[in-house]
């Protein structure tokens, strides 16, 4: 008996455009004899099918467990339909359509497939710098408006050739409906250009010109999928410090560009196996892994003062040529101005860049918007996401109860992201940087503007930080929508929280970072909070100290080190000739805000040891002070891992960080031991202070959050000593435990504080 054929309407929401999701549904379709069609709706997935309803009942199950790899389809929405007896499945136009917060794909690198391509003579994509096809290729960075369609992409102005135009209409090819399509005929072209000679037009001859710039020691910004690079040889002393110099970037480490080939050497770093699995991720991040022996054949000015280099491994099919014919190691540093987002126009790169720059490779390929290139470091076995950008980025995440209406937020200041959520979805824009110049803040508009056009979601409720002083926080008052704003810390504790993905109870967190603004009128940075996204309870906190001059503390680690000293009258050999005046401020008060942060005790830490009185980049004293406590590791030399003084403050449990000084001062111990000293110190001050908490509360629940569990020494030791001790520890993977996570946080916290007092401060 022939089963009588059926209709049902379908619809999948998620990452299910720009990842050649309406192939894969055609081609499975064919598969199981069924008839309709499939198009795009908003950023939804349209399906009607035809046919038995075992057929369609496998067909189903198949659109999800077989989806492309990287799609990211949600459920199934299936209903009933009328029967038409269509003769054949198609793809048919999209349609614009609404949908709640649909989801706009990442970048990503070039395939396998396209690699080989691109590598046989006898293909018409031999050595082209742009190939791509429906599983590879640039996505946000040139997408317009949903639907994703070519029209509505960077792409519209590239008409296909006849040829590009039968494989994006071959439902067999891997390149049906790859909206990036192209090819050396009809697709984008390179330019070389230099100050003074006539421009090099053509791949080839625009490739050549760079490589052989780049050997003759110059340095090269590249355009590239989300951005320029600034290109140099790695393994160039000189070419390193003319970058530098150029640059106005003293110390700050440079990531470096390589092959496999050359990473497999081992020469330049010694990744584990986890690293290496994430060099080689799909994401193609920045992985800070350890430098071999000598490191050579790097430059030794790639990361002054540390053990670590930032390695990616080629993500575009450029990248992949220039390594080619370079044969060696390049630095592939960012092509901004200090905190900017990176540039992404030929002509503002130029004019800004032009006295950084001996030279540039364009190509006329729009970039949209910016993203970054993502930054990870393997802390406690598992990947953890320091920045996101390019591959990663925007991120969705869900929420444990959708939020009442639609929700923006702006985020902090530094390494800022922001957020955009609609029903239980929230989603992160890539980093972009910090909001202290205008283009820093024209970029910031922009690419709010942009994810709530690309989602088709209209923010009723603005979400902002705390602190009045704050570009976001002002931006955000400017709006004239209703405003919620929460406190920095209790959006580092609410990220924590809800990036497990389930309802944990009361959870103990330790926030502790640089600064933020505190409910009591002072900078917090050492906190741990106690509770829930809406009801968080500081629970304990550093003893305080004041900060010399306010910002310039941030910058000048010896004004923190002379706080302390002065707070305790301890002699500091090692003071600065010139603190006279800073002595003078402390004492009378002027410009001396109070802290908590433990990001400025590392400071104050890393000056006292003498391991930097300035840093010419944000962390600098930390990074190196963690650099030179390996050392003592690598020594098997044995550290005092006692908890430093706990006492009552108004129901505090705080920390007094006065017994560190006679160990960081004690010059009778090399400076690697009294910085190895210092992490285990913290790590058991963290640990005495969560078992005090848990005394009181019964909380065993710890998480971790905030820019100093970047620190991989401290967070593991505190881990591995918690753990021991009867916590469950969380920290966070899906977002970087950094400021980047501070509008996620403040999205959850948003929906908490609504959840249960709709109208409070909106």
């Amino acid at each position: 008996m022939v089963e009588a054929a059926s209709a049902r309407h379908l619809r999948l929401i998620g990452r299910v455009q720009g990842v050649g999701f309406r192939p894969f549904v055609l081609r499975l379709a064919l598969a199981h004899g069924l008839h309709g069609w499939v198009r795009n709706l908003g950023g939804e997935v349209d399906i009607h099918v035809e046919g038995a309803a075992e057929s369609i009942d496998q067909f189903v199950d198949a659109l999800t467990r077989e989806a492309p790899p990287l799609a990211q389809p949600g459920p199934v929405q299936a209903s009933a339909a009328e029967f038409h007896a269509y003769a054949d499945f198609r793809i048919v136009d999209s349609e614009a359509g609404v949908t709640a917060l649909p989801s706009v794909a990442p970048d990503h690198f070039v395939c396998a497939d396209c690699l080989a391509e691109m590598a046989d003579p006898g293909a018409r994509r031999y050595r082209y710098p742009f190939t791509n096809c429906t599983q590879c290729g640039p996505r946000y960075t040139i997408i317009d408006r949903l639907p994703y369609d070519r029209p509505h992409t960077a792409m519209a102005g590239f008409t296909l050739c006849a040829d590009c135009r039968a494989e994006y209409e071959n439902p067999a090819d891997r390149r049906f409906h790859a909206q990036p399509l192209a090819c050396p005929r009809c697709g984008p072209r390179l330019e070389f250009r230099r100050p003074g000679t006539e421009p090099v037009r053509g791949n080839e001859e625009a490739l050549a010109a760079c490589i052989a710039s780049l050997r003759a020691g110059l340095i090269v910004a590249v355009k590239g999928i989300g951005g320029y690079h600034l290109l140099c040889d790695a393994s160039s002393d000189a070419a390193v410090k003319s970058l530098r110099a150029r640059k106005q970037r003293p110390a700050k480490p440079l990531a470096v560009l390589l092959s496999e080939g050359l990473l497999a050497a081992g020469r330049i770093a010694q990744p584990d196996a986890g690293e290496l699995t994430l060099l080689k991720d799909p994401q193609r991040p920045i992985v800070l892994t350890k430098l071999s022996a000598g490191s050579l054949p790097l430059a030794t000015a790639i990361a002054p003062g540390l053990d670590e280099v930032g390695l990616m491994l080629p993500y575009s099919p450029l990248h992949h040529l220039l390594l080619e014919g370079f044969a060696g190691p390049l630095v592939a540093t960012s092509a901004n101005l200090s905190g900017e987002p990176v540039l992404t126009d030929a002509e503002e790169v130029e004019h800004r860049l032009g006295k950084v720059a001996d030279a540039f490779v364009h190509h006329d390929r729009p970039i949209r918007r910016p993203a970054d290139d993502p930054v990870f470091r393997v802390i406690a076995g598992a990947p953890r996401p320091l920045r996101l950008g390019r591959g990663n980025a925007p991120r969705e995440l869900k929420l444990l109860e959708p939020v009442p209406r639609p929700l923006l937020a702006v985020g902090a200041d530094l390494k800022n992201t922001i957020a955009l959520a609609s029903g239980d979805r929230v989603i992160v824009s890539p980093h972009q940087g910090d909001l202290a110049s205008p283009r820093s803040l024209e970029v910031f508009a922009q690419v709010i503007d942009d994810l709530c056009r690309l989602h088709a979601v209209v923010p009723e409720v603005l979400v902002c930080d705390a602190h009045p002083g704050y570009f976001s926080t002002r931006w955000a008052r400017a709006r004239g929508l209703p405003l919620l704003q929460v406190l920095h810390h209790h959006a580092h504790a609410s990220a924590a929280y809800a990036e497990n993905g389930e309802p944990m109870g009361p959870l103990l967190v330790f926030a502790w970072d640089g600064l933020g603004w505190g409910g009591d009128g002072t900078l917090w940075g050492g906190e741990a909070l106690l509770g829930a996204p809406g009801g968080w309870r500081r629970v304990a906190s550093l003893r305080p100290f004041r900060l010399i001059g306010g910002d310039r503390a941030s910058r000048d680690p010896w004004r923190c080190a002379l706080s302390l000293c002065l707070e305790t009258q301890a002699d500091w050999r090692g003071r600065p000739a010139a603190s006279g005046l800073a002595a003078q401020a402390w004492e009378k008060r002027i410009n001396s805000p109070l802290t908590t942060s433990v990001g400025r005790l590392f400071d104050a830490a890393a000056a006292l040891i003498g391991v930097t009185n300035e840093q010419s980049y944000e962390g600098e004293a930390a990074m190196r002070l963690e650099a030179l406590a390996a050392d003592a590791s690598e020594a098997n030399e044995e550290t005092d891992g006692a908890a430093l003084p706990l006492y009552r403050d108004q129901g505090l449990w705080r920390a007094d960080w006065s017994a560190l000084l006679p160990q960081l001062l004690n010059e009778e111990r090399p400076p690697r031991q009294r910085a190895a000293q210092f992490h285990a110190v913290l790590a058991a001050t963290l640990c005495a202070q969560a078992r005090r908490i848990r005394e009181e509360s019964g909380v065993a629940r710890v998480g971790l959050a905030g820019g100093v569990f970047q620190n991989r020494r401290l967070t593991e030791l505190a881990m591995r000593w918690l753990r021991q001790d009867g916590f469950t520890v969380f920290l966070p993977q899906r977002l970087p435990v950094n400021d980047a996570a501070i509008a996620f946080g403040q999205i959850v916290e948003a929906q908490a504080l609504l959840a249960s007092a709709p109208a409070a401060g909106v």
